[in-house]
Protein backbone atom coordinates (compact mmCIF):
# COMPACT_ATOMS: atom_id res chain seq x y z
CA UNK A 1 0.00 0.00 0.00
CA UNK A 2 1.57 3.63 -0.92
CA UNK A 3 2.02 5.93 1.63
CA UNK A 4 -0.30 8.96 2.15
CA UNK A 5 1.24 12.06 0.04
CA UNK A 6 1.46 14.69 1.83
CA UNK A 7 2.59 18.17 0.28
CA UNK A 8 3.22 21.08 2.80
CA UNK A 9 3.30 24.71 1.02
CA UNK A 10 5.20 26.77 3.89
CA UNK A 11 8.51 28.36 4.65
CA UNK A 12 11.39 27.30 5.98
CA UNK A 13 12.71 27.61 9.34
CA UNK A 14 16.44 27.65 9.49
CA UNK A 15 16.62 26.16 13.42
CA UNK A 16 14.78 22.92 12.05
CA UNK A 17 11.73 23.08 14.95
CA UNK A 18 8.88 24.79 12.38
CA UNK A 19 8.13 25.37 8.79
CA UNK A 20 8.79 23.03 6.24
CA UNK A 21 11.65 21.25 8.30
CA UNK A 22 9.48 20.19 11.44
CA UNK A 23 6.60 19.09 8.60
CA UNK A 24 8.70 16.67 7.17
CA UNK A 25 9.68 15.20 10.60
CA UNK A 26 5.53 15.25 11.17
CA UNK A 27 5.21 13.86 7.99
CA UNK A 28 7.93 10.89 8.08
CA UNK A 29 7.02 10.48 11.64
CA UNK A 30 3.71 9.07 10.69
CA UNK A 31 5.09 7.17 7.83
CA UNK A 32 3.27 8.92 4.88
CA UNK A 33 5.14 11.09 2.22
CA UNK A 34 6.19 14.64 2.34
CA UNK A 35 6.72 16.64 -0.41
CA UNK A 36 7.61 20.22 -0.32
CA UNK A 37 6.98 23.90 -1.92
CA UNK A 38 8.67 26.78 -0.23
CA UNK A 39 7.03 30.11 -0.12
CA UNK A 40 9.90 31.46 1.86
CA UNK A 41 13.98 31.09 3.47
CA UNK A 42 14.05 32.53 7.08
CA UNK A 43 16.87 32.99 9.22
CA UNK A 44 16.15 32.22 13.10
CA UNK A 45 16.10 30.06 15.91
CA UNK A 46 14.73 29.23 18.81
CA UNK A 47 15.19 33.30 20.04
CA UNK A 48 13.70 34.37 17.12
CA UNK A 49 13.05 35.05 13.45
CA UNK A 50 16.17 37.73 12.31
CA UNK A 51 15.15 37.86 8.35
CA UNK A 52 13.06 36.54 5.91
CA UNK A 53 13.77 35.83 1.98
CA UNK A 54 10.47 35.39 0.31
CA UNK A 55 10.03 33.35 -3.04
CA UNK A 56 8.92 34.65 -6.53
CA UNK A 57 5.11 33.32 -6.46
CA UNK A 58 5.83 31.98 -10.13
CA UNK A 59 9.06 29.71 -9.00
CA UNK A 60 6.25 28.52 -6.05
CA UNK A 61 3.99 27.77 -8.72
CA UNK A 62 6.58 25.73 -10.98
CA UNK A 63 7.05 23.68 -7.42
CA UNK A 64 3.47 22.87 -6.44
CA UNK A 65 2.85 21.84 -10.42
CA UNK A 66 6.10 19.59 -10.76
CA UNK A 67 5.29 17.85 -7.36
CA UNK A 68 1.27 17.07 -7.68
CA UNK A 69 2.06 16.86 -11.94
CA UNK A 70 4.32 13.61 -10.94
CA UNK A 71 3.93 11.97 -7.44
CA UNK A 72 0.38 13.40 -6.98
CA UNK A 73 -1.30 14.79 -3.62
CA UNK A 74 -3.75 13.24 -1.23
CA UNK A 75 -3.62 16.44 1.14
CA UNK A 76 -1.84 19.70 0.61
CA UNK A 77 -0.96 21.23 4.10
CA UNK A 78 0.42 25.41 4.07
CA UNK A 79 1.93 27.53 6.82
CA UNK A 80 3.68 30.68 6.41
CA UNK A 81 2.74 32.73 3.08
CA UNK A 82 4.12 35.68 3.41
CA UNK A 83 2.45 37.35 0.58
CA UNK A 84 -1.26 38.20 -0.44
CA UNK A 85 0.21 37.42 -4.05
CA UNK A 86 1.52 33.91 -2.59
CA UNK A 87 -1.66 33.25 -1.77
CA UNK A 88 -3.34 34.04 -4.48
CA UNK A 89 -0.94 31.96 -6.39
CA UNK A 90 -1.87 28.82 -4.06
CA UNK A 91 -5.30 29.32 -4.45
CA UNK A 92 -5.14 29.33 -8.37
CA UNK A 93 -3.16 25.86 -8.28
CA UNK A 94 -5.02 24.21 -5.35
CA UNK A 95 -8.52 24.90 -7.53
CA UNK A 96 -6.69 23.90 -10.85
CA UNK A 97 -5.10 20.49 -9.73
CA UNK A 98 -8.66 19.92 -7.75
CA UNK A 99 -6.94 19.05 -4.53
CA UNK A 100 -8.89 16.71 -2.59
CA UNK A 101 -8.05 17.67 1.30
CA UNK A 102 -6.11 21.41 2.15
CA UNK A 103 -5.05 21.60 5.75
CA UNK A 104 -4.85 25.35 6.41
CA UNK A 105 -2.22 26.57 9.42
CA UNK A 106 -2.63 29.94 9.28
CA UNK A 107 0.62 31.15 10.29
CA UNK A 108 0.77 35.03 10.90
CA UNK A 109 2.81 34.99 14.46
CA UNK A 110 5.88 32.86 15.47
CA UNK A 111 6.19 31.83 18.66
CA UNK A 112 9.06 33.70 19.17
CA UNK A 113 6.48 36.80 18.72
CA UNK A 114 7.84 37.57 14.98
CA UNK A 115 4.91 38.25 12.43
CA UNK A 116 4.81 36.27 9.37
CA UNK A 117 1.90 37.38 7.37
CA UNK A 118 1.34 41.39 6.06
CA UNK A 119 -2.01 42.93 6.97
CA UNK A 120 -2.85 42.92 3.43
CA UNK A 121 -2.51 39.30 3.24
CA UNK A 122 -5.36 38.58 5.26
CA UNK A 123 -7.76 39.55 2.65
CA UNK A 124 -6.40 37.57 0.25
CA UNK A 125 -6.59 34.99 2.60
CA UNK A 126 -10.01 35.48 3.39
CA UNK A 127 -11.50 35.60 -0.69
CA UNK A 128 -9.28 32.59 -2.12
CA UNK A 129 -7.98 30.28 0.52
CA UNK A 130 -10.23 30.01 3.48
CA UNK A 131 -12.89 28.65 1.06
CA UNK A 132 -10.71 25.73 -0.29
CA UNK A 133 -9.76 24.48 3.26
CA UNK A 134 -11.37 21.39 4.20
CA UNK A 135 -9.65 22.46 7.96
CA UNK A 136 -8.14 25.81 9.38
CA UNK A 137 -6.13 25.54 12.59
CA UNK A 138 -5.63 28.71 14.03
CA UNK A 139 -4.54 29.62 18.02
CA UNK A 140 -6.24 31.83 19.72
CA UNK A 141 -4.48 34.90 18.37
CA UNK A 142 -4.30 33.91 15.14
CA UNK A 143 -7.68 33.15 15.28
CA UNK A 144 -8.79 36.64 17.02
CA UNK A 145 -6.97 37.93 13.88
CA UNK A 146 -8.79 36.20 11.26
CA UNK A 147 -12.05 37.81 12.50
CA UNK A 148 -10.49 41.23 13.02
CA UNK A 149 -13.66 42.36 10.97
CA UNK A 150 -16.64 40.18 12.25
CA UNK A 151 -18.84 40.92 14.80
CA UNK A 152 -18.53 37.76 17.38
CA UNK A 153 -19.14 39.42 20.45
CA UNK A 154 -15.39 37.55 21.32
CA UNK A 155 -13.16 40.03 21.59
CA UNK A 156 -10.78 37.96 24.24
CA UNK A 157 -10.83 34.64 25.10
CA UNK A 158 -12.63 34.05 28.58
CA UNK A 159 -13.79 30.88 28.64
CA UNK A 160 -14.18 27.38 26.96
CA UNK A 161 -17.58 28.63 25.32
CA UNK A 162 -15.52 32.03 24.02
CA UNK A 163 -13.55 29.15 21.85
CA UNK A 164 -16.82 27.70 20.40
CA UNK A 165 -17.83 30.76 19.36
CA UNK A 166 -14.42 31.67 17.95
CA UNK A 167 -14.77 28.26 16.12
CA UNK A 168 -18.15 28.78 15.11
CA UNK A 169 -17.43 32.29 13.27
CA UNK A 170 -13.99 31.22 11.62
CA UNK A 171 -16.38 28.26 9.76
CA UNK A 172 -18.23 30.84 8.50
CA UNK A 173 -15.73 32.27 6.48
CA UNK A 174 -15.56 29.30 4.42
CA UNK A 175 -13.23 26.14 5.79
CA UNK A 176 -15.12 22.89 6.47
CA UNK A 177 -13.72 22.65 9.90
CA UNK A 178 -12.19 25.11 12.41
CA UNK A 179 -10.01 23.75 15.23
CA UNK A 180 -8.97 26.96 17.71
CA UNK A 181 -5.98 25.96 19.93
CA UNK A 182 -6.03 26.84 23.01
CA UNK A 183 -2.48 26.58 24.10
CA UNK A 184 -2.36 30.40 24.19
CA UNK A 185 -5.17 30.86 26.83
CA UNK A 186 -4.46 28.45 29.35
CA UNK A 187 -7.78 27.69 31.56
CA UNK A 188 -8.84 26.76 35.66
CA UNK A 189 -10.15 23.60 36.11
CA UNK A 190 -13.52 25.54 36.17
CA UNK A 191 -13.56 26.49 32.41
CA UNK A 192 -12.38 29.86 32.78
CA UNK A 193 -9.41 31.81 31.69
CA UNK A 194 -6.19 31.72 34.04
CA UNK A 195 -5.26 35.00 35.34
CA UNK A 196 -2.22 33.77 37.24
CA UNK A 197 0.40 30.71 36.35
CA UNK A 198 -0.34 29.09 39.41
CA UNK A 199 -3.86 28.48 37.93
CA UNK A 200 -2.81 27.46 34.44
CA UNK A 201 -3.99 23.79 34.96
CA UNK A 202 -6.11 22.68 31.85
CA UNK A 203 -5.64 23.39 27.73
CA UNK A 204 -8.19 22.77 25.19
CA UNK A 205 -8.47 22.54 21.70
CA UNK A 206 -12.16 23.06 20.23
CA UNK A 207 -12.85 21.48 16.86
CA UNK A 208 -15.94 22.56 15.10
CA UNK A 209 -17.43 21.52 11.82
CA UNK A 210 -20.45 19.47 10.77
CA UNK A 211 -21.25 15.53 10.38
CA UNK A 212 -21.44 14.75 6.71
CA UNK A 213 -24.09 11.94 7.47
CA UNK A 214 -26.61 14.24 9.46
CA UNK A 215 -25.69 17.41 8.57
CA UNK A 216 -25.61 18.08 12.37
CA UNK A 217 -22.83 20.37 14.05
CA UNK A 218 -19.91 18.93 15.38
CA UNK A 219 -18.14 21.28 18.73
CA UNK A 220 -15.68 18.54 20.05
CA UNK A 221 -13.50 19.70 22.99
CA UNK A 222 -10.14 18.19 23.30
CA UNK A 223 -8.82 18.80 27.13
CA UNK A 224 -5.32 18.16 28.76
CA UNK A 225 -3.35 19.01 31.03
CA UNK A 226 -1.01 22.07 31.24
CA UNK A 227 2.44 21.17 30.65
CA UNK A 228 4.82 24.45 31.79
CA UNK A 229 7.29 24.60 28.94
CA UNK A 230 9.12 26.70 27.30
CA UNK A 231 9.33 23.86 24.31
CA UNK A 232 6.63 24.97 22.20
CA UNK A 233 8.58 26.00 19.09
CA UNK A 234 6.69 24.61 16.00
CA UNK A 235 3.73 23.34 17.49
CA UNK A 236 1.12 24.59 15.17
CA UNK A 237 3.38 23.41 12.34
CA UNK A 238 3.72 20.22 13.88
CA UNK A 239 -0.19 19.52 14.19
CA UNK A 240 -1.23 20.49 10.81
CA UNK A 241 1.27 18.00 9.43
CA UNK A 242 0.13 15.39 12.08
CA UNK A 243 -3.51 15.89 11.00
CA UNK A 244 -3.06 16.19 7.38
CA UNK A 245 -1.41 12.92 7.65
CA UNK A 246 -3.62 11.51 9.22
CA UNK A 247 -6.15 12.25 6.91
CA UNK A 248 -3.96 10.95 4.11
CA UNK A 249 -4.00 8.04 6.10
CA UNK A 250 -7.67 8.05 5.30
CA UNK A 251 -8.65 8.78 8.96
CA UNK A 252 -12.24 10.51 9.39
CA UNK A 253 -11.55 14.28 10.47
CA UNK A 254 -12.45 14.31 14.10
CA UNK A 255 -10.34 11.21 14.94
CA UNK A 256 -7.63 12.72 12.47
CA UNK A 257 -7.56 15.89 15.00
CA UNK A 258 -7.82 14.20 17.97
CA UNK A 259 -4.51 11.37 16.88
CA UNK A 260 -2.97 14.93 15.86
CA UNK A 261 -3.26 16.53 19.22
CA UNK A 262 -2.22 13.58 21.29
CA UNK A 263 0.78 13.29 19.58
CA UNK A 264 1.77 16.99 19.68
CA UNK A 265 0.66 17.04 23.64
CA UNK A 266 3.43 13.86 23.60
CA UNK A 267 6.57 16.08 21.67
CA UNK A 268 6.08 18.77 24.02
CA UNK A 269 6.31 16.25 27.33
CA UNK A 270 9.55 14.83 25.32
CA UNK A 271 11.20 17.69 23.74
CA UNK A 272 14.46 17.13 23.62
CA UNK A 273 15.53 21.15 25.41
CA UNK A 274 17.25 22.35 22.43
CA UNK A 275 18.45 25.88 21.95
CA UNK A 276 18.15 29.17 24.38
CA UNK A 277 14.24 30.17 23.57
CA UNK A 278 11.56 28.55 22.28
CA UNK A 279 13.14 24.97 21.60
CA UNK A 280 11.94 22.66 19.54
CA UNK A 281 9.20 19.06 19.94
CA UNK A 282 10.57 15.65 19.61
CA UNK A 283 8.93 14.73 16.27
CA UNK A 284 10.04 10.69 16.93
CA UNK A 285 8.68 10.11 19.94
CA UNK A 286 6.34 7.48 19.23
CA UNK A 287 8.70 6.31 16.68
CA UNK A 288 11.44 3.08 17.28
CA UNK A 289 14.11 4.13 15.23
CA UNK A 290 16.43 0.80 14.86
CA UNK A 291 20.30 1.60 15.76
CA UNK A 292 21.36 -0.42 12.53
CA UNK A 293 20.47 0.17 8.77
CA UNK A 294 17.99 -2.42 8.07
CA UNK A 295 19.57 -5.15 6.45
CA UNK A 296 22.92 -4.96 8.91
CA UNK A 297 21.45 -6.32 12.35
CA UNK A 298 24.08 -9.01 12.17
CA UNK A 299 27.17 -6.60 11.52
CA UNK A 300 25.45 -4.32 13.87
CA UNK A 301 25.71 -7.55 17.12
CA UNK A 302 28.95 -8.07 16.22
CA UNK A 303 30.62 -4.60 15.77
CA UNK A 304 28.90 -3.69 19.37
CA UNK A 305 31.73 -3.12 21.54
CA UNK A 306 30.42 -5.30 24.45
CA UNK A 307 30.10 -7.76 21.76
CA UNK A 308 33.86 -7.37 19.53
CA UNK A 309 36.11 -8.65 21.65
CA UNK A 310 33.76 -11.39 22.28
CA UNK A 311 33.58 -12.53 19.14
CA UNK A 312 37.01 -11.42 17.72
CA UNK A 313 38.73 -13.95 20.90
CA UNK A 314 36.05 -16.34 19.46
CA UNK A 315 37.27 -16.38 15.53
CA UNK A 316 41.08 -16.02 16.30
CA UNK A 317 41.71 -18.23 19.01
CA UNK A 318 44.56 -20.31 19.10
CA UNK A 319 43.12 -23.61 17.86
CA UNK A 320 41.65 -21.76 15.22
CA UNK A 321 44.96 -20.35 13.90
CA UNK A 322 46.25 -23.69 14.82
CA UNK A 323 44.12 -25.56 12.56
CA UNK A 324 45.48 -22.84 9.65
CA UNK A 325 48.56 -23.47 9.74
CA UNK A 326 48.35 -27.37 10.35
CA UNK A 327 50.16 -27.55 13.55
CA UNK A 328 46.81 -27.99 15.87
CA UNK A 329 47.44 -31.54 17.62
CA UNK A 330 45.63 -33.94 16.17
CA UNK A 331 44.30 -34.92 19.62
CA UNK A 332 42.84 -31.25 20.11
CA UNK A 333 40.92 -31.52 16.98
CA UNK A 334 39.38 -35.48 17.58
CA UNK A 335 38.57 -33.87 21.22
CA UNK A 336 36.45 -30.83 19.72
CA UNK A 337 35.02 -33.41 16.65
CA UNK A 338 33.78 -35.53 20.04
CA UNK A 339 32.14 -32.65 22.01
CA UNK A 340 30.59 -31.40 18.97
CA UNK A 341 28.88 -34.46 18.37
CA UNK A 342 28.05 -34.39 21.94
CA UNK A 343 27.05 -30.82 21.42
CA UNK A 344 24.57 -32.19 18.41
CA UNK A 345 23.36 -35.55 20.31
CA UNK A 346 22.12 -33.01 23.01
CA UNK A 347 20.48 -30.45 21.43
CA UNK A 348 19.73 -32.51 17.97
CA UNK A 349 16.14 -31.43 15.93
CA UNK A 350 14.74 -33.07 12.79
CA UNK A 351 16.46 -30.67 10.32
CA UNK A 352 19.70 -31.35 12.07
CA UNK A 353 19.94 -35.27 11.23
CA UNK A 354 21.56 -35.20 8.12
CA UNK A 355 24.19 -32.77 9.73
CA UNK A 356 24.52 -35.57 12.43
CA UNK A 357 25.28 -38.16 10.36
CA UNK A 358 27.83 -36.62 8.31
CA UNK A 359 29.30 -35.53 11.53
CA UNK A 360 29.71 -39.03 12.15
CA UNK A 361 31.21 -40.17 8.81
CA UNK A 362 33.38 -37.33 9.55
CA UNK A 363 34.72 -38.50 12.84
CA UNK A 364 35.18 -41.56 11.68
CA UNK A 365 37.57 -40.69 9.28
CA UNK A 366 40.03 -39.57 12.44
CA UNK A 367 39.33 -43.44 13.76
CA UNK A 368 36.55 -42.17 15.98
CA UNK A 369 33.56 -44.73 16.56
CA UNK A 370 29.80 -43.50 17.42
CA UNK A 371 30.28 -45.52 20.22
CA UNK A 372 33.45 -44.08 21.73
CA UNK A 373 31.91 -40.30 21.09
CA UNK A 374 28.84 -41.62 23.51
CA UNK A 375 30.68 -43.09 26.47
CA UNK A 376 32.98 -39.95 26.70
CA UNK A 377 32.09 -37.15 28.98
CA UNK A 378 31.04 -34.04 28.20
CA UNK A 379 32.98 -30.74 28.76
CA UNK A 380 31.55 -28.31 31.44
CA UNK A 381 31.75 -25.36 28.24
CA UNK A 382 29.76 -28.13 25.91
CA UNK A 383 27.22 -29.02 28.93
CA UNK A 384 26.58 -25.21 29.38
CA UNK A 385 26.03 -24.53 26.11
CA UNK A 386 24.02 -27.44 25.26
CA UNK A 387 21.82 -26.49 28.06
CA UNK A 388 21.61 -23.00 27.21
CA UNK A 389 20.29 -24.02 23.76
CA UNK A 390 17.81 -26.61 25.28
CA UNK A 391 16.33 -24.14 27.97
CA UNK A 392 15.63 -21.46 24.72
CA UNK A 393 14.04 -23.55 22.63
CA UNK A 394 11.82 -24.35 25.67
CA UNK A 395 10.88 -20.90 27.08
CA UNK A 396 10.94 -18.66 23.69
CA UNK A 397 10.04 -18.86 20.44
CA UNK A 398 11.43 -19.67 16.91
CA UNK A 399 13.81 -16.51 16.52
CA UNK A 400 14.92 -16.91 20.01
CA UNK A 401 16.11 -20.45 19.12
CA UNK A 402 17.98 -19.33 15.97
CA UNK A 403 19.57 -16.43 18.29
CA UNK A 404 21.21 -19.15 20.45
CA UNK A 405 22.26 -21.22 18.28
CA UNK A 406 23.74 -18.59 16.11
CA UNK A 407 27.49 -19.03 17.15
CA UNK A 408 27.68 -22.26 15.58
CA UNK A 409 26.25 -20.98 12.15
CA UNK A 410 27.89 -18.02 11.88
CA UNK A 411 31.42 -19.04 13.69
CA UNK A 412 32.13 -21.96 11.46
CA UNK A 413 30.88 -20.18 7.96
CA UNK A 414 33.31 -16.95 9.41
CA UNK A 415 36.01 -19.06 10.72
CA UNK A 416 36.70 -21.83 7.36
CA UNK A 417 36.35 -18.00 5.23
CA UNK A 418 38.78 -16.40 7.52
CA UNK A 419 41.28 -19.46 7.20
CA UNK A 420 40.47 -20.53 3.97
CA UNK A 421 41.51 -16.38 2.64
CA UNK A 422 44.47 -16.31 5.09
CA UNK A 423 47.83 -16.47 3.16
CA UNK A 424 49.27 -18.38 5.78
CA UNK A 425 47.09 -20.86 6.05
CA UNK A 426 48.47 -24.17 5.07
CA UNK A 427 46.56 -26.30 2.33
CA UNK A 428 48.99 -28.92 1.29
CA UNK A 429 49.54 -31.59 3.80
CA UNK A 430 46.71 -29.94 6.18
CA UNK A 431 44.87 -32.19 7.98
CA UNK A 432 42.19 -29.88 8.80
CA UNK A 433 42.04 -28.31 4.82
CA UNK A 434 39.16 -30.85 4.65
CA UNK A 435 37.51 -29.19 7.32
CA UNK A 436 38.16 -25.72 6.52
CA UNK A 437 36.30 -26.69 2.20
CA UNK A 438 33.75 -27.83 4.02
CA UNK A 439 32.43 -24.50 5.55
CA UNK A 440 33.12 -22.63 2.74
CA UNK A 441 31.45 -24.97 0.36
CA UNK A 442 28.54 -23.75 -1.61
CA UNK A 443 25.95 -25.77 0.56
CA UNK A 444 26.69 -24.24 3.70
CA UNK A 445 27.59 -20.57 2.63
CA UNK A 446 23.99 -21.05 1.14
CA UNK A 447 23.03 -22.21 4.94
CA UNK A 448 24.27 -19.31 6.31
CA UNK A 449 22.60 -16.76 3.74
CA UNK A 450 19.27 -18.77 4.16
CA UNK A 451 19.75 -18.21 8.59
CA UNK A 452 20.60 -14.71 8.76
CA UNK A 453 18.89 -14.02 5.53
CA UNK A 454 15.51 -14.66 7.62
CA UNK A 455 16.87 -12.38 10.57
CA UNK A 456 17.83 -9.70 8.72
CA UNK A 457 14.16 -9.72 7.01
CA UNK A 458 12.57 -10.43 10.91
CA UNK A 459 14.12 -6.98 11.65
CA UNK A 460 13.61 -5.19 9.02
CA UNK A 461 9.66 -5.81 9.88
CA UNK A 462 9.81 -5.58 14.03
CA UNK A 463 8.48 -9.06 14.12
CA UNK A 464 8.54 -12.89 14.17
CA UNK A 465 7.16 -15.13 11.71
CA UNK A 466 8.21 -18.73 12.03
CA UNK A 467 6.63 -19.49 8.99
Amino acid sequence: MAPGRVLVIAGSDSSGGAGLEADQKVIAAHDCYAMTATTALTAQNTKGVYDIHYIPPEFLRKQIDAVIEDVGVDVVKTGMLGSAETIKTIADALTLHNVPTVVIDPVMIATTGAKLLPSDALNALHARLLPLATIVTPNVPEALLLLRDADTGVDAVRTISDLETVGRAIRKLGPKWALVKGGHCPFKKDGTAAETDAERELVVDVLVGEDVETGEEVVLRLETGYCDSKHTHGTGCSLASAIASNLAKGMAMPAAVRAGCRYVQAGIRSAPGLGGGNGPLNHFHSVYTLPFSPGYFIDYLLERPDVAPIWDKFVNHPFVLAMGDGTLPVESFKGYLVQDYLYLSAAIVTHIFKEMELHVGYCQGFGISREEMEKTEEKAACTAYTRYVLDIGQSQDWLGLQVAIAPCLLGYGVIAKQLHADKRSKREGNLYWTWIQNYVANDYVTAVKTGTGKWEAKSKRGRVDDR
